[in-house]
């Protein structure tokens, strides 16, 4: 059970973190690896399987949990330094994940950088969110729990809004996954603002369960019932199909597949129902957390501590043992520079391999990457002097 002073790292929140971003490396190299997925999306019930679905689904819970928990994060931060230097904080922190989704992480993603297509992503909203979330921390709490719930669970009611030619730029970035033409750039909005900016307040206001004159039983009996209510929340609403996501679950032609519908949720942007799948069970998953002891939660946690660190670094290992792959089954290094996404590229076309390469890879990531955040985490606490490794 975690006992929380006003200067540790609170480790549950690590270890959570440290999942996911696991859990994320392992679609990221299915992107990279596997043959199905440039032909059709692993959601597609009319081509998908169990074990492709599966693996797509476990990895919707990153960007909820990243999300939610850099504002718990946040709560924390301010606990320690004031809200003033927290706002500090969060601005220069959320300006400086925009700039590097742009930039070293475009250059990830691509193999090449120039701008006149511009992907706004998972790291992108994470700044933006923060940047919002620098400045709502100051008006009143119900208020903004209240504001924040609203938006969570209201937003879906606007899917269908179709907005003039005026405001149709402005409404891509706040709600459509859309390509919006600034000139000759086109800037991909993968990630539009709402309702993510309003689901990282909701983490910051968790953060008070984590003040140190908290009791550790009240705190994780509070995060079972948040999280256990949030899942009970999701399977009523589903069940009713009237609302909390634009594609309705349907009886399909075996019991797998039925279930594959039901939890067969939009991410882009993502549903209210798709956030209390995702962050219903992490919430319950934190109050577990804090028990959980041995060599695979010390890793866990060890990752969760350095999370842009392994984020960054992924991407690009990730990326070159495409190149390798690519090289070595026929194609050429200039096959593997990104044009619009990696799954889109038509110079791969026949390139790939079966679902279980995946994950061996994905595992041969995950045990190699281990030894490599160790050293990093441990020469942040070494170098605490060198301000730029808090942006790493």
């Amino acid at each position: 059970m975690t006992t929380i002073s006003s200067h540790s790292r609170i480790t549950s929140i690590d270890l959570l973190r440290g999942v996911v971003i696991v859990l994320m490396a392992l679609d990221h190299v299915r992107d990279y690896f596997h043959y199905d997925a440039f032909f059709y999306d692993p959601t597609d019930l009319t081509q998908t399987n169990g074990a492709i679905f599966f693996t797509r689904f476990i990895t919707h819970f990153c960007a909820p949990v990243f999300v939610f928990l850099a504002g718990t994060s946040a709560f924390l931060v301010g606990e320690r330094r004031g809200k003033k230097a927290l706002f500090g904080w969060l601005i220069k922190r959320g300006i400086w994940l925009v700039i590097a989704e742009i930039t070293i992480i475009k250059l990830a993603w691509f193999f090449k950088l120039d701008f006149s297509l511009i992907v706004l992503q998972v790291i992108w909203v994470l700044g933006i969110s923060m940047i919002f979330l620098a400045g709502i921390i100051h008006l009143p709490k119900k208020f903004t729990i209240a504001l924040c719930l609203l938006v969570v669970f209201g937003h879906d009611a606007f899917n269908g809004y179709q907005p003039s030619e005026s405001w149709s730029v402005a409404w891509s970035f706040l709600h459509a996954f859309s390509v919006v033409p600034v000139g000759s750039v086109a800037i991909f909005v993968g990630y539009p603002m709402i309702p993510w900016i309003f689901v990282m307040p909701l983490g910051y206001y968790l953060g008070q369960l984590y003040t140190p004159g908290t009791d550790p039983e009240y705190r994780i009996a509070k995060l079972r019932q948040i999280g256990l209510g949030a899942f009970l929340l999701f399977v009523i609403i589903r069940l009713t199909n009237l609302y909390g996501d634009p594609v309705i679950w349907t009886v399909q032609k075996n019991l797998g597949f039925t279930i594959m519908s039901f939890f067969n949720l939009s991410k882009y942007p993502p549903s209210l129902l798709y956030l209390l799948v995702t962050l219903g069970p992490a919430i319950y998953l934190l109050s577990l957390a804090e028990r959980w002891k041995g060599t695979l939660a010390n890793y866990m946690v060890t990752v969760g501590r350095v999370p842009m660190f392994y984020y960054i670094i992924h991407i690009y290992i990730i990326h070159i043992g495409g190149v390798i792959a690519a090289m070595l089954t026929g194609f050429t290094f200039s096959d593997m520079v990104i044009d619009v996404w990696i799954t889109e590229q038509p110079e791969l076309d026949g390139y790939g391999f079966g679902l279980w390469v995946v994950y061996a890879l994905w595992l041969l990531l995950i045990v190699g990457l281990y030894p490599v955040c160790k050293w990093y985490y441990q020469y942040k606490q070494n170098h605490r002097e060198q301000w730029w490794l808090s942006y790493l």
